[in-house]
């Protein structure tokens, strides 16, 4: 440290760090790091300059270097909405070095990877986002709509560590016929629970759900061939297209309503489900984390950076695809905002809609059902190494207000293509 401080008295620019002396500091802390990189770069927000610093693996010199060539706009503290793609800063600081695709932008524990460009997310996450989806008339259209049906949106009530809540936002399901809307009320469970609130799809859902489906089917085939081992689809992923067939529709009415980590039950999506889900309105941050084994005597320092939180902020018009990885290997939440830049047409509200294909071999009159007369819940062994990824079917009654729950458990089966293979026989939990 003060050898990178008596060299940087002896400039006249603070442009650039000497080269000698930023190399020397490269086992300093991170704070002294990050204040060196502070100092040099004034106008570059601290997030930022905690990315470009993982980006460049520690090295302040090459995290420097990255951030000279471009000069982001400040942000207001706290807001969320676009910024400049965080790939410009992964740049070798020679230009006759690696091409930048070779610098991976890392998650580290107990810090949020912030990511903002399109390659960026497709590299680092399950997923894939598209910026101004819709023609603007289009969403526009779609956002009215739906903000005049989200002032009858309800909360849904669950029980949870034997206390009955509701879900800290509001929403409604959508389904395509009289016919399929009678049969989520008397056939399907979620949380435990029927749900009361279904509804037929309006106009501009049924507008744009072709086109939703079109991009869904090419980015799942793009990500199979430049992502998944030999370009092949994964085992038990569905290899016929993806028909969204339903859609929940979720309104964050303001900063502060949010929902926390979870995966989506995959009871009647099938293993390896897609999802794919529209922003509107105020910019939120989707943010995600690999889930891995919590068997203590085998986890590592790496382990736990893995699990580092990553945010994808969703601005107004963009469409996530949630890939087939998605909610057998990571969580995903919307956290609560300090503070937001108020849409015109929505103010503070966001909406959310999230397409489903539900597999005909998955409805409930195909699945397991336990003694309680409730149709099971299809999950997967996410905490220990010892049959992890493993699909397993479960009573969920005990999440149902003011029933009981069994000890119903059978491990489910799939072929290849995750079509179910029933197993009429009972065994114990893991």
């Amino acid at each position: 440290m003060k050898a990178f401080l008596a060299g940087a008295r002896k400039r006249k620019s603070t442009d650039e760090p000497p080269r000698q002396a930023a190399d020397e500091n490269d086992d300093e802390p991170t704070e002294v790091k990050l204040a060196m990189l502070s100092s040099l770069h004034p106008q570059v927000e601290q997030d930022t300059l905690i990315d470009v610093l993982l980006a460049h693996d520690g090295s302040v010199r090459e995290a420097s270097a990255a951030l000279r060539h471009v000069r982001p706009e400040p942000t207001k503290s706290g807001v969320i909405g676009h910024q400049q793609s965080l790939r410009q800063y992964a740049r070798p600081a020679d230009p006759s070095s690696c091409p930048p695709t070779t610098k991976k932008l890392k998650s580290k524990k107990g810090s949020t990877l912030h990511l903002f460009d399109p390659a960026d997310v497709a590299e680092h996450t399950p997923c894939t986002i598209v910026h101004n989806f819709l023609p603007p008339d289009v969403a526009n259209d779609l956002l009215k709509e739906l903000l005049a049906e989200s002032e009858t949106f309800e909360r849904i009530t669950f029980k949870l560590f034997d206390n009955v809540v509701s879900s800290p936002h509001t929403s409604s399901f959508y389904v395509d016929s009289y016919e399929k809307l009678m049969s989520q009320k008397s056939e399907y469970y979620y949380n435990g629970a029927q749900l009361t609130d279904v509804r037929r799809i309006t106009p501009q859902l049924s507008r744009v759900k072709p086109i939703v489906q079109d991009t869904v089917n090419k980015e799942i085939q793009h990500r199979i061939k430049t992502r998944y081992p030999g370009g092949r689809k994964l085992k038990y992923q569905s290899p016929h297209p993806w028909v969204p067939n339903s859609a929940f529709v979720n309104c964050y009415n303001g900063a502060q309503e949010s929902v926390g980590y979870h995966s989506d039950q995959l009871t009647y999506l099938g293993p390896r489900a897609v999802i794919g889900s529209i922003s509107l309105g105020v910019a939120r941050e989707f943010r995600v984390r690999r889930v891995l084994p919590k068997d203590a005597e085998t986890r590592t320092a790496q382990d736990a950076d893995a699990e580092g939180q990553i945010s994808i902020h969703l601005p107004h018009n963009s469409l996530l695809v949630m890939h087939a990885e998605m909610q057998e290997e990571w969580k995903h939440c919307i956290a609560p905002a300090l503070s937001i830049d108020p849409h015109p047409t929505a103010g503070n509200r966001r909406i959310n809609i999230t397409y489903r294909d539900y597999r005909a071999r998955m409805h409930p009159s195909e699945t397991p059902r336990c003694a309680c007369k409730i149709p099971c819940i299809l999950r997967v062994v996410q905490r220990k190494r010892e049959n992890l990824g493993k699909y397993f079917w479960m009573c969920h009654a005990g999440n149902v207000p003011e029933k009981e729950g069994c000890s119903f458990f059978q491990w489910a089966e799939f072929d290849d293509d995750g079509n179910p293979i029933l197993n009429k026989k009972l065994v114990k939990p893991p």
